[in-house]
Order: C-alpha cells, then sequence, then structure tokens
C-alpha cells in the first residue's frame, strides 16, 4: 500500500501516512486520516472521519489531525461509542442460541424490529413488535435468510448471494482443492458451508466469517464468527477474535485456504486493499506464497483493484445476488450484472459453467461470457461488460458497442456526449495536447463529476451538500 499517491481532485484517505497522533475512535473502531486533495495537491487540514461510512447521517465522526481534544470529550465520546456497541457479548449470545435451540419450535420465535431472538421470558417486552413465530431448526441454520438484510451501499450492504452464485463459489473452490474460506463479508457463503457440513457433505469444508454485522453472534460460536471492520482491519473482539482469525489462517500451515471477500460496492477500494494486505500479512507469518483470493466486486473498478493487486485478473463470471434491484437475472435485473471475481489464481484453472453461457477461449486460455468475442488486433477477449465490443482502430483498442468514435474528442465515446475540443488544453493541469479525460493527474471522481455536468441543478446541489456533510474542510 505504501507508495499510493493521491491523485485528482476530491477527497483522498492516507493509509501510508502516519498521524501525528494515534487514530481516535468511533463506534466503528480507529478512524482514517482524509485530506482534500485538489490537482494532485494536499490542501487543507487533515482530518479523521468514520472508516466505514462516508455518509455523516450514518456515522457523524469529524476530528481535525491536529485538534486538541478535552479529556471531557474524550470520555463522552468514549461513552457513546460504548453505547452504540452490541448490549450482549458474543459468548452471551451463545448462552441464548443453546437455550433458544433447545426450546419447541412453537415458541421459537425472532422480533424483526430488534432483529434478535427471543427467550419466552422477554416475550413482553417485545409485544408491539413485528414477531416472526415458529423458526424451525433449518432456519435457524441460515440466518441470512432469517435476519433483514442491511442495505447500506457505503457501509454494510448486505446484497446476498444468489443461490446460483453462492453454489458456483463454493463448487469452484472444492474443485480447486481448498479445504478452508475466509469469508469476508459473504456471509451467505460461510451459511452454505456450515449447512452442507451440518447434513455431513463431504468433501468437508472449513469456514471463518468476518463481518461487520454482529447480529451473527447470536448464531455463530466465537470460533466461527468475527465482528470486524474490513475497512480499518478492527476486530471488535479485540486480541481474543484476532487470534481466531490468525490461528484459522495458521491451521495446516497455512495451506488449503482461499480467502473470499464481497465488499460494499461503496467502499473506499484504497481501504479495502489496506485491510485485505493486513489479512494476507497475517497469514503469511507461517508463508511465503501468496494467499489465494476472490475478491467480488463490479468490472468498473479493475483499474483501481489491479493498481493494489497488480497479480489479480478478472473473471467474466457474472456474480447474482438475491435482494439487489439490478444484479440479479430476471424481469427486474439486468441482462448482464456487472459484478466480477477479481482473483489472484490463474483464469486457466478457473472453470466457468457451459450450461449459463460460458465457453473456453483456447488463444485466451480462459473462460470467457459467450459474447466475449476474441479480437484478433487486441489479441485477447476484450469485453468487460459481458457483450460484444468493437475494435477502433484509431484508438487502437476495443470499446463498448454503444460507443462511437469522435473526431473532435478524438476517442471513442456515446454519441451526444459533451465534447471538448483536444486544442483547447487539459482542465486539471492546464497542459496542451490532451484534455482531462487523459490527463495523468486524473482521478475518478473527476470523472464523476465531468459526468454529473449535464444534471439538473437540484440533483447538483444535492449531491455537494452530501459531499460536505462528509468532509466539512471542502466548504
Amino acid at each position: 500500500m505504501a507508495g499510493k499517491r493521491p491523485r485528482g481532485s476530491g477527497v483522498a484517505v492516507l493509509l501510508d501516512r502516519e498521524p501525528a497522533a494515534p487514530a481516535p475512535c468511533c463506534p466503528h473502531g480507529p478512524a482514517l486520516l482524509f485530506v482534500k486533495i485538489s490537482q494532485g495537491k494536499e490542501e487543507g487540514r487533515r482530518f479523521f472521519a468514520c472508516s466505514a461510512c462516508r455518509d455523516r447521517k450514518d456515522c457523524n465522526f469529524f476530528q481535525w489531525e491536529d485538534e486538541k481534544v478535552s479529556e471531557a470529550r474524550i470520555s463522552a465520546r468514549k461513552e457513546s461509542n460504548q453505547s452504540r456497541l452490541p448490549s450482549l457479548s458474543h459468548r452471551e449470545n451463545m448462552e441464548r442460541y443453546k437455550q433458544f435451540a433447545l426450546l419447541p419450535q412453537s415458541k421459537r420465535r425472532l422480533c424483526q424490529g430488534c432483529q434478535q431472538l427471543l427467550l419466552p421470558d422477554e416475550w413482553g417486552k417485545h409485544s408491539t413488535h413485528e414477531v416472526l413465530k415458529d423458526i424451525s431448526m433449518a432456519q435457524l441454520k441460515k440466518p441470512s435468510q432469517l435476519l433483514l438484510p442491511l442495505e447500506n451501499k457505503k457501509t454494510n450492504a448486505q446484497y446476498l448471494f444468489a443461490d446460483r452464485s453462492c453454489q458456483f463459489l463454493l463448487d469452484l473452490i472444492i474443485a480447486l482443492g481448498f479445504r478452508r474460506v475466509l469469508c469476508v463479508g459473504t456471509p451467505r457463503l460461510h451459511e452454505l458451508i456450515h449447512f452442507k457440513a451440518s447434513q455431513e457433505q463431504k468433501p468437508h469444508v472449513e469456514s471463518l466469517l468476518l463481518d461487520i454485522d454482529f447480529r451473527y453472534a447470536q448464531f455463530y460460536t466465537e470460533e466461527d464468527f468475527c465482528h470486524y471492520n474490513m475497512f480499518n482491519h478492527y476486530f471488535f473482539g479485540g486480541e481474543a477474535a484476532r487470534e481466531v482469525c490468525r490461528k484459522f489462517l495458521h491451521q495446516n500451515k497455512g495451506e488449503g485456504i482461499i480467502m473470499v471477500t464481497d465488499p460494499p460496492f461503496g467502499g473506499l477500494v484504497e481501504a479495502l486493499a489496506f485491510g485485505f494486505q493486513k489479512l494476507i500479512a497475517m497469514w503469511r507469518e507461517r508463508q511465503e506464497e501468496e494467499l489465494s483470493v476472490f475478491w467480488i466486486f463490479p468490472y468498473y473498478f479493475e483499474s483501481r483493484i489491479l493498481e493494489f493487486f497488480p497479480s489479480f485478473s478478472m473473471l467474466d463470471y457474472q456474480v447474482d445476488y438475491d435482494n439487489h434491484a439490478l444484479y440479479k437475472h430476471g424481469k427486474t435485473g439486468r441482462k448482464q450484472s456487472p459484478v466480477r471475481i477479481f482473483t489472484n489464481l490463474s483464469p486457466s484453472m478457473i472453470v466457468l459453467p457451459a450450461a449459463e453461457g460460458y465457453r473456453f477461449c483456447s488463444l485466451c486460455q480462459r473462460y470467457v461470457s459467450s459474447e466475449n468475442q476474441h479480437c484478433e488486433i487486441c489479441n485477447s477477449c476484450t469485453s468487460k461488460d459481458g457483450r460484444r465490443w468493437n475494435h477502433c482502430f484509431l484508438c487502437k483498442k476495443c470499446v463498448k458497442p454503444s460507443w462511437s468514435h469522435c473526431s473532435t474528442c478524438n476517442r471513442c465515446a456515446l454519441p451526444g456526449h459533451n465534447c471538448e475540443s483536444i486544442n483547447v488544453g487539459c482542465f486539471i493541469c492546464g497542459a496542451m495536447g490532451h484534455k482531462r479525460s487523459g490527463c495523468p493527474n486524473l482521478s475518478k471522481k473527476t470523472v464523476n463529476l465531468k459526468k454529473r455536468g449535464n444534471e439538473p441543478d437540484q440533483k447538483k446541489r444535492s449531491r455537494l451538500h452530501r459531499r460536505k456533510n462528509w468532509a466539512p474542510e471542502a466548504k
């Protein structure tokens, strides 16, 4: 992670810089250090903000890096943080689960408002709440289907794998010879592994779930689940939980294990990569090789992921979700899901299902989607989104089928785009010979701001308001 420098304009997280003092904590663990960036340079004071929540409505923690905080304020903050933690410890939850499982099915209830399993003597406190009754043991073994999903796309984003994708992942993991899975933010995969183990289905695979959703502590033991924030590599259970993870990684001398992670799509890639590197470093205490990883994320983040993990490649397999309006098959979903698997395993090792329209390209030596045709000029199957792309001889690369070459911009783009002459000069750095879309100082934030140029004023004001709420230094 060291050496990654902020680019373009916007707000950058500083992960390779030591703060002047230890990072303060919010309810989500140690805060991250941020700074405003203008044309690739730091501007203004650095500040701490929540690692997991980019919207201040979800967590309004904010502190300047050089701010002197009084003892009274520190004490009040600790008290506030403590009040937002789960009321029961993981061990207490497990004791309750044992009692709950012994109850007859007619007395097993879940408060859907509080998202809590209820023992009979607690029914009165939840009499005005919506309660799910007659919970079977089969339901208890599938908590991701029992609990209501958290759908904050920037923080928890529990868009749960569709059964098709979840089963494919497990089948692939077994076919590749892995027998242990570190599930980072993939509760449904963890659930499927445990369910099959309870049915004594072989080959036997073990898993450990790391997730920010503390509700899973009601269903899994301390050896099977750790309350964890992947954005700052924080174990809420302290050193005991960290040791559970370390022990799982080091089992069998660290062999036969793969990490599968499905982060919130609105999360900061830099922070995620930093946390994943910490988990990899923990595994490498016993190994000198590279930990196998499946990072599940939208294809348009490919360049950002490769910036931090150059050995990764993107597979063509389209991951679907049960409870996402767009990322699933069917009438209400897209024809193609944009979610892919990024991995450091060789694509030639990974067989994608022919029944779902994937085929093997003998030239690329990997499986690709049916419409991803091999380009003889690029010498690659070039499509990223599942559609057949067309080669542009002027751009010297393949582009999306909906794009056409613009003689003014000297590039391919959507028809009707905001056209800028290359002779005008770069909006970011002022240099001639390129425009801002080709500037070496360009960041994704700059691109997004350009795309928003034609939005109604009300939407732009609303977006600016949210950004200011999250980053007060930008006012």
